[in-house]
């Protein structure tokens, strides 16, 4: 089966083709263009300026990677949430042009499952079951995936997602947009027990994520060190120590539903599996655990739609596809 995917939940316009056959997978074309300069301007992601940008890049990108009669497609797979709904609906409404147009089978996608997916395209697949700790800009979840397609979630962030707090920690120190990569590079210079912040409901037997009392102890010790805002060290221990905290949290929660769920692998998904420290130190805790981590390249950690084409694939050959005039986008849509 050879698989045309798109992805447009947020800021990045991507197109993806991926040959599959039984599980082996072969990646042929992945194209991501990103919109960071653009909204860096405002800050932030801007719904309306996204989707606009999405509807300039899409069509040259699809004339240019993919056959105008769409000859050598076979499916259609498209993120149909959750995400920033005007720019879904570029992808979405495209997706339903071609799939009608080309009389092609047409797959909507849980943008989360395309994270969760995304270690497929290193070429080993995680055994199953295997848990995954998504961590995202919009989300920080736990979920068992028994099979493909059939994911149980153990828990999730009651307030601000990992990748959230980031972000709002960034805008605090000043650092801009994107967030996340920012503090994490400025981390680099920091020492991370500089300040103790607090791991939120870190000893609880649940595995529920808080990281909103995190973010708001960083901007009370910022008002409190007020005449110490520009010292780069001063700024840098406060970058190192903030995440510290998140990523003690994440590993630490992660291996206690390691310990009761028993799963055959670990995956790390979503954008903040970027992070290094992250990564690094849960990998270093899978090894003592003696189970085995599945984490994405990097550029496959943040959104693309090489993932997508992943998560499709598996959906097509259980028949999961809908026809076109059917599928609407949803902004809010679930993996479960």
């Amino acid at each position: 089966m050879r698989i045309l995917a798109i992805e447009t939940s947020c800021d990045e316009t991507a197109i993806a083709i991926l040959t599959g056959e039984g599980d082996n997978l072969k990646l042929e074309k992945s194209v991501v263009r990103s919109q960071i300069d653009l909204h860096e301007t405002y800050g932030g992601v801007v719904p309306e300026v996204a989707a606009r940008e999405h509807l300039q890049l899409m069509m040259p990108l699809l004339h240019r990677d993919v056959a105008h009669n769409g000859e050598g497609i076979d499916t259609i797979a498209v993120t149909a949430g959750p995400g920033l709904a005007p720019a879904l609906r570029v992808g979405v409404e495209t997706a339903k042009a071609l799939a009608w147009a080309w009389q092609k089978p047409l797959v909507p996608v849980c943008h989360l499952e395309g994270h969760i997916y995304a270690p497929w395209l290193s070429g080993q697949a995680p055994e199953f079951p295997a848990l995954a700790l998504v961590v995202s800009g919009g989300h920080t979840e736990l979920v068992l995936m028994t099979d493909h397609g059939k994911f149980e979630r153990l828990g999730e962030t009651l307030d601000d997602a990992a990748g959230e707090a980031f972000d709002k920690v960034a805008k605090m120190l000043g650092l801009g947009y994107p967030g996340g990569p920012k503090v994490a590079q400025l981390a680099i210079d920091g020492d991370a027990k500089a300040f103790d912040f607090p791991r939120a409901m870190l000893d609880s037997d649940n595995f529920v994520f808080s990281f909103a009392g995190l973010k708001t102890s960083v901007l009370y010790t910022l008002r409190k060190h007020e005449d110490q805002l520009n010292e780069y060290k001063f700024r840098a221990d406060i970058a190192a120590s903030f995440q510290e905290a998140v990523v003690d949290v994440l590993v630490q929660k992660t291996m206690k539903a390691v310990e009761k769920v028993k799963p055959a692998s670990v995956i790390l998904a979503g954008g903040v599996a970027a992070n290094v420290a992250l990564r690094d130190r849960l990998k270093q805790t899978c090894e003592q655990m003696e189970v085995p981590l599945f984490v994405p390249e990097f550029q496959y950690s943040m959104d693309n739609a090489a993932m997508i084409a992943v998560a499709g694939y598996y959906r097509a050959l259980n028949g999961h596809t809908v026809e076109p005039a059917e599928l609407q986008v949803n902004p809010n849509l679930d993996i479960v």
